[in-house]
């Protein structure tokens, strides 16, 4: 099943700005990343297309059906985690799965067992289903999340933000997670946060002010940071020189000196070394590049 976006625009009510400008994107089977500043349009469009908010113009098909005309359709077959999900606290992680699996339009009540179990072991929760929801963590809560969005078995998973405020282990157990689930559906994961379409996305596009600036692979956009990419130590006068010429992509402290790692064009200070781009290296250049001809 494929997400279609044709011209799709956005106007909020006393609004100047578009929060989405003409968007056209396409996202097939597989995961996809859609990246982007806080601020991009990329909420806009995620309620958009989980059917949550209409668009002031532009169409959106998802499959055969059109999103506007077979709201009830596309529910049926979507899957969606916000950003900001919560449960209630006082049921355990069972009851609350199985009160989602009774809310999913067009349930039968047979098979809603199996459902419920399968969906909690697809996020590694199933030994914590006697538990109370209140009491889980962090990222507990996220897997449990995952799994709501996906106990209907949904062709289209929708995830915002998946993996903020998460801590390093259960960021890699998530994103595990939706690279699995990838295998026989679509899923859309929209963030800000570059490690999340690296580690599992082989398509994505990047969103800017409300359009799309960049549509591709992850590999094409790395390469346009190639020999754009250095490293270097530096006190705090040299720090303040580097930052005004190029962009600090990461600092790490070293003793009395920083370790930076810096994206630009021209000659870098001649102690730099250069280093093999990664996305978020291409990410920074590429977003420095696209605001300053904004700008200009």
């Amino acid at each position: 099943m494929r997400i279609v976006a044709t011209g799709l625009t956005k106007i909020y009510p006393k609004g100047t700005v578009p929060a989405l400008d003409s968007v056209d994107l396409e996202i097939g089977k597989g995961t996809f990343g859609l990246l982007g500043p806080n601020g991009a349009g990329k909420t806009t469009l995620i309620k958009i297309l989980s059917t949550q908010m209409a668009p002031t113009s532009g169409r959106v098909s998802i499959g055969t059906w059109d999103l506007q005309q077979n709201r009830s359709e596309v529910r049926r077959s979507l899957g969606y985690l916000p950003q900001h999900f919560g449960s209630y606290p006082q049921l355990t992680a069972w009851e609350f799965m199985d009160y989602m699996d009774r809310l999913a339009a067009g349930r039968r009540r047979n098979g809603r067992k199996a459902r419920v179990r399968d969906a909690l072991e697809n996020v590694g929760l199933y030994e914590a289903r006697d538990r109370r929801t209140g009491t889980f963590s962090g990222g507990m809560m996220r897997r449990l999340g995952i799994a709501q969005a996906i106990v209907g078995d949904p062709e289209i998973l929708v995830v915002d933000e998946p993996t903020v405020g998460l801590d390093p282990e259960e960021r890699i157990r998530f994103r595990g997670i939706l690279a699995r689930l990838s295998r026989d559906r679509a899923i859309l994961i929209s963030t800000h946060i570059v490690g999340d379409i690296s580690s599992t996305c082989d398509d994505l596009a990047v969103l800017n002010a409300g359009r799309i600036v960049y549509r591709g692979s992850p590999e094409a956009l790395v390469s346009r940071a190639e020999g754009k990419t250095w490293r270097v130590q530096a006190d705090d006068a040299e720090f303040e020189t580097i930052s005004q010429r190029f962009l600090v992509v990461t600092v790490a402290v070293d003793g009395g000196r920083m370790d930076l790692r810096f994206v630009g064009d021209g000659p870098p200070p001649a102690q730099a070394e250069p280093v093999t781009p990664n996305l978020e290296d291409a990410y920074v250049y590429f977003m420095g590049m696209e605001n300053a001809e904004g700008v200009a």
